[in-house]
């Protein structure tokens, strides 16, 4: 597995962030006419992206916030995934709270933030837009079209829908441009050199301005790419969801030099070791996805513990969690993967934030590969209906 250093698509984030920075709280809180007000004024003065004394989650270390390139697409080394603010991993939070983790983590560095149509239905987009709009012009916002928001879970990605949504996802995001606009899944019904040829005409009209997929396969990334290049592909990829590693996509990416977006950095909640084992159980099949994923049943879960011990005893001895040592590990793989986790809660922003100060040596990397290689991992990542959405041509 590659293991090469971070150097020369990886830059230190220009400091002229720092001016819209300082400027952040006086600007949010006349957007957020007095809701909101941004949390940490202090961080303000003295932002992440151009201070390295700032102080970072629970390591308390300072940190660095360099970019990264996803295609010609330039952001923040992190990303944050806003989805399950509002949907899909149990119950919406509190607007105000949400808003909250959304800046809080801007405030910090991060740059770039995903989210899509189908989160909430289009209140995700909303909160995107409240939370970001004052720091619209120093921030990439990722959005999705594709999937049919009619609670059958169907996908659409016709022209003239996408034509259509792109408008949508524009006037919920309160902006004139979508930096970053993924096909959700793949349509089967939809020629995917159609779909890439919508975007094509969007960008050249100014209103997308790069193009993703979203668990395509190595097949489909190529003949979209073809008409219009994609800047980034996104797909479940962890320390324990390796498919990406065996099926040419990560492999297409390189060769084409597109950008890969981690979704699921923490194996959808696993990782971090934090969940019961009847979680599932506990789960609300109409908020959260995972009530039916087979990786989340008791059985299951007990029987990929040997994971969390290991990453636990490996980072007790780099000074690490293991959300840490797990996102570590992605942004070692190649200098142009950028993970999205996300969270409700601010102290595992902050938490995740801090891996970018683990530094994975080829020796401890070599280790975990090691490691891995004598564990297996149990259960399938999705349930059927999910699975048979992924990887088409």
């Amino acid at each position: 597995m590659s293991t090469q250093n971070i150097n020369d698509r990886e830059t230190v984030e220009e400091s002229s962030v720092a001016a819209d920075r300082r400027g952040f709280l006086k600007a949010a809180s006349i957007a957020a006419a007095g809701a909101v007000l941004p949390i940490g004024a202090a961080s303000l003065a003295t932002p992440a992206a151009a201070q390295t004394a700032q102080r970072g989650g629970n390591s308390g270390q300072p940190y660095t916030i360099r970019t990264r390139k996803l295609g010609s697409l330039e952001v923040s080394e992190l990303g944050f995934g806003c989805m399950s603010i509002s949907a899909n991993y149990g119950p919406p939070i509190d607007k105000a709270q949400g808003i909250r983790v959304i800046r809080d983590a801007y405030e910090r560095g991060i740059t770039f933030f995903d989210t899509a149509e189908v989160y909430g239905p289009y209140v995700n987009e909303e909160l995107v837009a409240e939370a970001l709009g004052p720091v619209r012009n120093h921030v990439a916002i990722a959005t999705k079209f594709g999937f049919k928001i009619d609670g059958t879970n169907g996908l659409d990605s016709r022209p003239e829908r996408i034509r259509r949504v792109v408008e949508e996802s524009l006037k919920r995001l309160k902006t004139d441009r979508i930096d970053l606009y993924y096909q959700h899944r793949v349509d089967l019904t939809v020629p995917i050199e159609d779909v890439a040829g919508t975007i094509k005409d969007l960008i050249q009209q100014g209103k997308v301005l790069h193009f993703g997929l979203s668990e395509p396969s190595a097949r489909t990334i190529r003949r979209a790419h073809a008409v219009q290049p994609v800047a980034a592909i996104q797909t479940e990829y962890s320390i324990m969801e390796r498919s990406v590693e065996h099926n040419g996509v990560l492999q297409t990416c390189e060769e084409l030099g597109i950008g890969f977006v981690p979704w699921g950095p923490l194996g959808q909640g696993f990782l971090p070791g934090k969940l019961p084992l009847d979680a599932q159980a506990g789960f609300d099949g109409k908020t959260d996805l995972r009530k039916t994923f087979p990786r989340f049943s008791r059985e299951v879960m007990q029987a990929n513990q040997p994971i969390l011990d290991f990453l636990k005893a490996f980072g007790e001895k780099k000074g690490a969690t293991r959300a840490q040592i797990a996102l570590a590990w992605l942004a070692a793989q190649k200098p142009w993967i950028v993970s999205i986790p996300g969270t409700t809660n601010l102290d595992h922003s902050r938490e995740n934030l801090s891996s970018i100060n683990v530094n994975l040596t080829p020796e401890d990397l070599r280790e975990i590969e090691a490691a891995f290689a004598k564990i297996t991992v149990h259960g399938g990542r999705m349930d059927a209906k999910q699975m048979d959405q992924i990887g088409k041509d």
